[in-house]
């Protein structure tokens, strides 16, 4: 089968992860690679754990990048789970520069992970309202339309029980409470029901590290209206929606 290949890099809060992305399967082309996000995670620091990351498979071509916050024109806006220097920096410009001058395009995390997933994974033909939400650090956002997405809605940080709902209900969370499965599980209801309220979606896609363990959690989960699924690309999605941008980039050049 012909292959079409570009590299994705996912920026998270703990790690750093990339590979090259076959396009045609939407699936990593070859064994990721993961270095672990810097402490503090200065825009220069994780700019070199990127570059380490690409380095490592001697990648020459289109990269492209995630980011956990608001992204537009390839400039960072918000930076809830990283250093706070990466508020309105040029990351576009800053990331190319630190590879050699390659061209890069930067996207939000939880939108790459969702196209990822609405072209190759749990939300593929679905039209209606789809949102993929992420678990792990805090709580990523990606809601899509009859298939278009609505980008940067960073609904982690709707106010729940008085605070910010990824400081309640992340993955994160749950280790530094070392919650339960079951009483985990009863915090992503709740804030599933909140969404719920305020969007009336047909279809949850459940990704983010977590997704992996969905049998632990997701049977747990009740009275939610929509359909609950879990990601099917699982905690690769973000790598393979940002080689997907990085290839639209290219061709819109």
């Amino acid at each position: 089968m012909q292959q079409r290949q570009i590299f994705g890099v996912d920026i998270g809060g703990s790690g750093i992860k990339g590979a090259p992305v076959d396009l045609v399967r939407g699936d990593l082309a070859a064994e990721r690679h993961k270095v672990l996000t810097p402490q503090p995670s200065t825009p220069d620091a994780v700019a070199d754990g990127v570059k380490e990351v690409v380095d490592h498979f001697g990648w020459t071509g289109p990269v492209g990048v995630t980011f956990p916050g608001v992204v537009t024109g390839g400039t960072t806006r918000t930076a809830a789970n990283v250093d706070s220097g990466w508020i309105d920096r040029d990351a576009r410009a800053l990331l190319s520069e630190r590879l050699g001058g390659l061209p890069v395009t930067v996207l939000n995390d939880a939108d790459a992970a969702g196209v990822a997933e609405m072209s190759f994974g749990a939300g593929r033909g679905r039209g209606g309202t789809v949102m993929l939400l992420t678990f792990g650090t805090g709580i990523g956002s990606a809601v899509f339309t009859d298939g278009r997405l609505v980008p940067n809605t960073e609904l982690g940080h709707l106010e729940l029980n008085g605070h910010d709902a990824e400081k309640h209900a992340s993955t994160k969370a749950k280790e530094d409470e070392d919650l339960s499965w079951h009483h985990w599980a009863r915090r992503v209801q709740r804030y599933l029901e909140h969404v719920e309220m305020l969007f009336s979606p047909d279809l949850f896609i459940i990704g983010g590290g977590v997704s992996r363990k969905a049998d632990k959690f997701l049977p747990l989960i009740k009275d939610i209206r929509a359909e609950l699924l879990p990601a099917h690309l699982q905690n690769n999605a973000g790598i393979v929606g940002a080689a997907m941008a990085a290839e639209a980039a290219t061709g819109d050049q």
